[in-house]
C-alpha cells in the first residue's frame, strides 16, 4: 500500500516505520508477527495520545520514536545492531516543520533514547548535528537520561553480526534478508495546530564499518519536515537516500512541482532504485494524506488518523489493517 489518503476533515495524523528490515515470510512466527504489530500499536498509541490532547507533532513523533526505541525487536535504541568492531553506534534526527529547526546525533552509544538526545541538540545548542565523544558529552551536560552498555545488549543481534563476519570469511554471496541489511524507525506527523514534524533513529547495518552514518540523521535526507508542504522519516540503502536528498526532495516536488504527496513520495523512491537502492519512507502532507511506499519486501509501519484505531502491516503486498 502506498498512500492512504485523508479522512474528511481530520484532526490529526501519525504514521510510523520499524524499519524495511523485515523478517522473511517463512521465518516470521505467528507469535513474532503478533509482537511486532503490538509494537508498532503501542507506538502509535504514544504518539497517538499527544496529538489528542492537542500536543505539538513534535512531541507526537518523539514519543512514538522512543517506544520503538525501547523496543528491542526494532533496529534503533535497545534493539540496535552491532557494527563489525562488535560495538553499537546509533543515530537519530528530529525535525520542526514550523521553522525547520532540527537536531540529531550520530555514532551514539549511551543515551537510553537517541531520539531525546538529537532533541536536546536541537533544543540546548547552536548545532544542528553533533556526532561521537563531543555528542555524548554534551547529552551529558543536557541530562539526557543514560544506560550502560548492557542495556542495548542483544543476543541475537549479536549472532547477526557473528553469522555476518563469518560469511565474509568465507567469502560468500550477500544473502542476508532485509533485517540483517538495514533497519530504522521513525514517525511523521499532522498536529491539531497544523503543524508537522518527523523523527528518526537507526542502529545502522549489522556489521556496518565503524563510523558509518547512513542518511537517519542526515537533514534533508532520511528526515524532513516543511510546514505546507510533508513530513518525511526514510528507511533503507542510506548512501543512496542522501545522494538523492530524499526528505527535501519530496517536499520540492510538491512545493515547487505541484505535485500530490504521493505521487512525489512514489517518484522519490523509484529514483532511488533506479540508482541501485531499496527501503522505504513514510510520510504526511498539510492536509493529512498520508504516503507509505515500499520498494523492499516490506516496511513494518503503521497509520493513526485522528482518534481511528491504529492500523498496521509488515509486508509490501499487506494492507493497512486493524490487527489484535
Amino acid at each position: 500500500m502506498t498512500a492512504v489518503p485523508a479522512e474528511a476533515g481530520p484532526r490529526f495524523a501519525l504514521v510510523i516505520h520499524g524499519g524495511a528490515g523485515t523478517i522473511r515470510q517463512a521465518g516470521l512466527t505467528a507469535e513474532l508477527a503478533a509482537a511486532y504489530h503490538a509494537g508498532l500499536r503501542a507506538a502509535l498509541t504514544a504518539g497517538q495520545r499527544v496529538l489528542a490532547d492537542d500536543g505539538s507533532a513534535l512531541d507526537a513523533v518523539t514519543e512514538a520514536v522512543a517506544a520503538l526505541e525501547d523496543n528491542p525487536l526494532f533496529n534503533a535504541g535497545r534493539g540496535a545492531v552491532f557494527t563489525s568492531a562488535g560495538r553499537m553506534e546509533m543515530d537519530a534526527a528530529v525535525m520542526d516543520g514550523r521553522d525547520g529547526s532540527a537536531g540529531a546525533v550520530a555514532g551514539v552509544l549511551g543515551p537510553r533514547n537517541p531520539v531525546r538526545a538529537a532533541r536536546a541538540v536541537m533544543e540546548h545548542s547552536a548545532a544542528v548535528l553533533l556526532a561521537g565523544q563531543g555528542a555524548l558529552d554534551f547529552c551529558r551536560a543536557a541530562g539526557v537520561a543514560f544506560e550502560p552498555q548492557s542495556y542495548f545488549y542483544s543476543e541475537r543481534r549479536w549472532a547477526a553480526l557473528q553469522k555476518e563476519l563469518d560469511r565474509r570469511s568465507a567469502g560468500g554471496p550477500d544473502d542476508r534478508d532485509d533485517a540483517d541489511r538495514h533497519g530504522t524507525v521513525g514517525a511523521v506527523a499532522l498536529d491539531t495546530a497544523g503543524n508537522l514534524a518527523a523523527a528518526t533513529s537507526t542502529g545502522g547495518m549489522t556489521g556496518k564499518m565503524p563510523g558509518r552514518i547512513g542518511d537517519t540523521p542526515v537533514i534533508g535526507a532520511g528526515t524532513w519536515a516543511e510546514n505546507g508542504a510533508c513530513a518525511v522519516s526514510a528507511t533503507g540503502t542510506g548512501e543512496v537516500f542522501i545522494r538523492h536528498g530524499a526528505g527535501h526532495e519530496i517536499a520540492a516536488r510538491m512545493r515547487l512541482g505541484g505535485q500530490r504527496l504521493a505521487t512525489a513520495a512514489a517518484a522519490v523512491l523509484a529514483e532511488i532504485a533506479h540508482s541501485g537502492g531499496d527501503g522505504g519512507l513514510i510520510a504526511v502532507d498539510a492536509a493529512g494524506n498520508v504516503a507509505l511506499p515500499v520498494s523492499s519486501q516490506g516496511m513494518y509501519r503503521g497509520v493513526a488518523i485522528g482518534n481511528g484505531a491504529p492500523r498496521t502491516a509488515i509486508y509490501a503486498e499487506e494492507e493497512l489493517a486493524e490487527r489484535s
